[in-house]
């Protein structure tokens, strides 16, 4: 580039200044808290790294590229980026691994009924009782991306039959012993002990899980969601608990955030409610930097850059 290049760089701690200015030694690099902060750079600003909105965005003439530190970008979608030339690249990856974890986690809590251990510590009740296992369970996991294929791995060590739904059902992934596709959704999930959500919210998931596909489930079977809620119905999903449908829900992401103090999933005793917390680990966000410093490494280089996101697509 001719001119300067000013990379705004918004939400990152301290310790990682470093290391992302000496992906770009010759631009200048402005960090803040939030865009907010530096609203008056951004008519100057080439790359945005940060929570930009429509007003930020139409303020940024010269802007070439954005950067989301979320690996899911529904919220970063609104139509003036959409229509907009600007690449927009994701984190996408950097929670895998503790959105994996968390899933196991809420699948293993609801199997043994960990909340009764929890009730009879509060009580000092003895309370044993015989509970589940996960080997030889099925794992119907829907969104085979990072943290898909991370659970799949990880319920496969668990002795679990892994299944997977994904948009283009021909593309295998390891340890998934047979893929579906959206327009196979009650089959899917027939076979399922546990339904694990790891997809992205799009125009095309919104909604995937209704009244059907909760019908179609054993009334053993658990849902658990920890990647974004919409992908299944909230008014199917507390039919299905209440009425005993399924048998119960591990719920990390929700439709509404923060889950209103309101909400009847708060209280249903079948249910296991975290806030939206899963991926937030130390870890998480420095892999989200990993994503951006390579990233800004090729921007400077004039190469194509990785995780971006196919805007009509919203992934």
């Amino acid at each position: 580039m001719n001119e300067p290049l000013l990379v705004l760089v918004c939400g990152v701690s301290g310790q990682e200044e470093e290391r992302i200015g000496a992906a770009a030694p010759d631009a200048e690099i402005v960090f803040a808290a939030r865009v907010a902060d530096v609203a008056d750079r951004l008519p100057e600003a080439h790359v945005v790294a940060g929570n930009l909105d429509a007003d930020g965005l139409a303020a940024a003439a010269r802007l070439r590229w954005v950067h989301s530190w979320a690996a899911g970008v529904d919220g970063a979608l609104y139509p003036e980026m959409v229509a907009s030339p600007v690449v927009l690249t994701s984190s996408k990856g950097n929670g895998a691994v503790p959105l994996a974890e968390h899933a196991l986690m809420l699948m293993l809590m609801l199997d043994r009924d960990a909340p009764r251990w929890l009730r009879g510590q509060a009580s000092r009740s003895w309370d044993r009782f015989r509970h589940g296992e996960l080997a030889g369970a099925t794992c119907s996991i829907v969104g085979m991306g990072g943290a898909g294929a991370a659970l799949a791995r990880r319920a496969a060590a668990f002795d679990m039959r892994v299944l997977g739904l994904r948009r283009r059902p021909d593309e295998p992934a390891p340890c998934v012993e047979r893929m579906y596709g959206p327009g196979d959704v009650e089959a899917f999930v027939a076979e399922a002990d546990f339904v694990v959500v790891t997809a992205a919210l799009t125009a095309q998931s919104r909604g995937l899980l209704g009244r059907a596909a909760f019908r179609a489930m054993k009334p053993t079977a658990h849902y658990v969601c920890v990647s974004r809620g919409g992908i299944a119905d909230d008014d199917a999903l507390l039919t299905a608990l209440r009425e005993g449908w399924i048998a119960g829900a591990g719920l990390d992401a929700h439709t509404v955030e923060p889950l209103p103090p309101d909400s009847p999933f708060w209280s249903l005793p079948n249910v296991i409610v975290t806030p939206h917390n899963g991926a937030t680990t130390a870890q998480t966000g420095r892999r989200g930097v990993d994503v951006f410093v390579a990233n800004l490494a090729r921007f400077v280089a004039g190469e194509p850059l990785r995780n971006v996101v196919d805007k009509r697509a919203g992934y």
